[in-house]
């Protein structure tokens, strides 16, 4: 029997065009809704704490690690262990983004890029690499978010910061596409390797699928997907 409040760590499959919170917040609508019919007077006392442990922007798929009750306190420990990518990087443009969130706002020739070019070049991105996160992301700029900024047609300085990289594969090569796989630390941003890898190439890159399939020993093919997970609250 599980004990939200106590604390339990769920594996969920984060859908397309959902945010992180959107999924926490249906989590704890379920669970909360779940408790409601299961005791007398319909309305559990006590506060349920949720949260989840490292954002997947709204069109990433894959892992997210939703904690609950006390094992909140150690959604820190989960954020900072290795991420597993796999996605798709389409060559010869970029967006404000770097992925599909906005519309295409510059072209680039790949006639160059060779399939030779492309693994020589990946050997650049593997080690201790300093990059620098999206405008559109989540980080704060003088206690602003800098997507917010970014929103309001601003722009804003945002300081690199280091992040590892330990494997890099390219999975499918059929230009203007790229499949790769990603093994990186905490703090990576895969939109930003799609723009530095595309300027790396003499070119340019953007994002167009993302999914994460695995935290730390935590795998995508052990998640549950929402309805899944309402499933199991049903059960007796």
């Amino acid at each position: 029997m599980r004990n939200f409040k106590t604390g339990e760590v769920l594996l969920i499959y984060k859908p397309l065009t959902w945010t992180s919170f959107q999924v926490v917040n249906k989590i704890k609508y379920l669970i909360k809704n779940h408790e409601a019919k299961s005791t007398a007077d319909k309305q559990p006392k006590n506060k349920l704490k949720i949260g989840h442990a490292g954002t997947l922007d709204p069109l990433a798929t894959g892992l997210l690690i939703v904690c609950t009750g006390k094992e909140t306190k150690n959604i820190e420990n989960y954020q900072a262990q290795e991420k597993e990518y796999t996605g798709t990087f389409y060559l010869g443009a970029t967006t404000p983004c770097y992925d599909l969130e906005k519309e295409i706002d510059a072209h680039y020739p790949i006639d160059h890029i060779t399939d030779e070019l492309i693994h020589k070049t990946i050997k650049q991105f593997i080690g201790i690499l300093e990059q620098t996160p999206p405008l559109y992301s989540a980080i704060k700029i003088n206690g602003k978010r800098a997507y917010d900024i970014a929103r309001e047609g601003g722009t804003a300085e945002i300081k690199a910061k280091q992040i590892t990289i330990s494997e890099f594969e390219i999975t499918r090569i059929q230009l203007p596409e790229l499949d790769f796989r990603v093994v990186c630390s905490k703090g990576t941003y895969i939109r930003s390797l799609a723009r530095d890898f595309g300027l790396a190439l003499n070119s340019g890159a953007h994002l167009t699928t993302l999914c994460r399939t695995r935290i730390g020993s935590y795998k995508l093919a052990d998640a549950m997907s929402l309805e899944e997970f309402e499933k199991t609250l049903q059960q007796k």
